[in-house]
């Protein structure tokens, strides 16, 4: 039996691409999905543009530079236990906004990440939500949209 291996997208940056080869193989799989539906949530957001991939702080990370639309997104393994995270910028709204909107969904640390273990499935569709909510950050606010959502909507 042939086991398919979804393609991922090549990286452009070197540096990036030596911090993937150095997590372990489950971690670093569940890190290119992640990877993959940053790129994938930016291209169906309307604004974004292309992204930058580079690292920050030693992680992988995914900037606005070209539209300047949001906030940095940056993926990278947690602890010593299998988990992973997506982390966001702390002093912004954009944790506390996912937990009033996804209490249920997902495992929060502080203000500053969502947190996965391996083997457990991602919610996709709400992480996309969320991932666009981060890309678009400096843009809504300064339209006076804001990503604050209520509660229970």
């Amino acid at each position: 039996m042939t086991r398919l291996t979804p393609k991922f997208r090549k990286f452009d940056d070197s540096a990036v691409a030596a911090i993937f080869a150095g997590y372990s193989a489950d971690v670093r799989r569940q890190l290119l999905v992640l990877r993959e539906l940053i790129f994938d949530t930016a291209a169906a957001t309307d604004g974004v543009g292309k992204l930058q991939e580079t690292l920050r702080w030693g992680e992988p990370s995914y900037l606005t530079t070209e539209s300047g639309s949001g906030s940095t997104v940056r993926i990278n393994a947690k602890g010593s236990r299998g988990q992973y995270a997506m982390y966001f910028h702390c002093q912004t709204n954009l944790i506390e906004t996912f937990r009033d909107r996804y209490p249920d969904k997902f495992t929060f640390d502080k203000n500053r990440a969502i947190v996965f273990d391996n083997g457990d499935a991602v919610p996709t569709d709400e992480l996309r939500h969320c991932i666009a909510l981060a890309l678009t950050y400096h843009r809504d606010r300064k339209a006076g949209k804001g990503v604050r959502l209520r509660r229970g909507k």
